[in-house]
């Protein structure tokens, strides 16, 4: 792999021997942005299947908008190179995109259809056909009778659902949701989660941000853990699980005995149970020194490592309380803005 200079006609650098991936909708190597001397994200690799669910995960000022936005060509790296649904420059593959800013914004005198179907007709699909898919996706998705009101006239989760639906209505091949979650209330963050497992189903591409580990946990195939504009982990959710062994939660009859050699140095005695890591020899030798040294096994349980356990060993402690810290926008459960 080459990369040359940057081009004089584009501002991007032009790349040179990098075949493209059919298997991939986003390849992105070495993504670097500085912002007033800053560096907002230092040398970032995401690799994205086609028909994956794929999150950016980790608190704010991490990295993940300014990611987000160099991987859809809003801005562009100042070293790096990216390719989007095999095209060097994402602009190029604009109208197969769909992409829901953090900022919401629709304008507030536009009704519900006319929404949509401008979001529909930036992405090239004709006025008319706009119309008839915006009324088509609302009552689909409940919200038939909010078709000719004003999205001042909506509640603010109604019009997130709206801005969703605008983003979705040209059928992209990938979409893209930045913090999407955040506003939402339970039901309707659950309607957004079995939405997205159906673009999934349906072949589309999905890749969204968060600062929410129990969503990345829930419906992602693949993520990318942001930090201080780093990634120290890209890859399967279950590989970033195994990066910490199992534990065990093992309760005896017996309180002392031979048995207690096999425990290992980790292993903490808390109530009635014992809590270690399993150890590397595997549970078959476990087991067997349990039962030979008559310890008397009354429960044993082994659970494998959470997403949340896995941030903390990749990420840190301090990007995981900076995860926890970052405050939800303020919810509005009804009345009318």
């Amino acid at each position: 792999m080459k990369i040359e200079p940057f081009s004089s006609f584009t501002g991007m650098p032009v790349l040179d021997h990098i075949a493209p991936s059919a298997d991939l909708a986003i390849e992105a190597r070495g993504l670097v942005k500085r912002f007033d001397g800053f560096i907002a994200v230092d040398g970032v690799d995401i690799s994205v299947p086609r028909g994956a669910i794929y999150g950016i995960l980790g608190p704010n000022g991490a990295g993940k908008t300014t990611t987000l936005r160099m991987l859809l060509g809003i801005i562009d790296p100042d070293s790096g190179y990216r390719r989007v649904l095999g095209h060097e420059r994402p602009t190029e593959v604009a109208r197969r995109i769909g992409y829901l800013p953090e900022e919401r914004g629709l304008y507030p005198a536009m009704k519900a259809t006319e929404a949509i179907a401008f979001l529909a007709a930036l992405r090239g699909v004709p006025l008319k056909e706009g119309r008839r898919r915006g009324r088509e996706l609302l009552e689909e998705h409940g919200l038939g009778y909010a078709a000719d009101r004003q999205i001042r006239q909506l509640s603010k989760g109604m019009a997130q659902q709206v801005q969703l639906l605008g983003t979705l209505v040209h059928n992209p091949d990938l979409v893209v949701f930045d913090e999407p979650f955040s506003g939402l209330d339970a039901l309707n963050q659950g309607k957004l989660e079995r939405m997205i497992r159906s673009l999934a189903e349906r072949g589309t591409t999905v890749i969204f941000s968060t600062h929410v580990i129990a969503h990345a946990e829930r419906l992602c195939d693949q993520i990318a853990i942001i930090a201080g504009g780093k990634v120290p982990f890209a890859g399967p959710v279950d590989a970033a699980r195994d990066r910490l062994r199992p534990q065990v939660r093992l309760e005896t009859r017996a309180e002392g005995g031979l048995w207690r050699a096999a425990l290992p140095a980790d292993a903490r005695h808390e109530g009635k149970f014992w809590n270690f890591t399993l150890p590397e020899s595997g549970v078959e030798l476990l087991l067997r020194a349990l039962i030979e040294g008559d310890a008397g096994i009354l429960s044993l349980s082994i659970e494998r490592p959470g997403l949340h356990d896995a941030f903390v060993a990749i990420a840190g402690e301090a990007a995981a309380r900076a995860l926890e810290e970052t405050p939800e926008p303020a919810i509005e459960r009804k009345g009318r803005r």
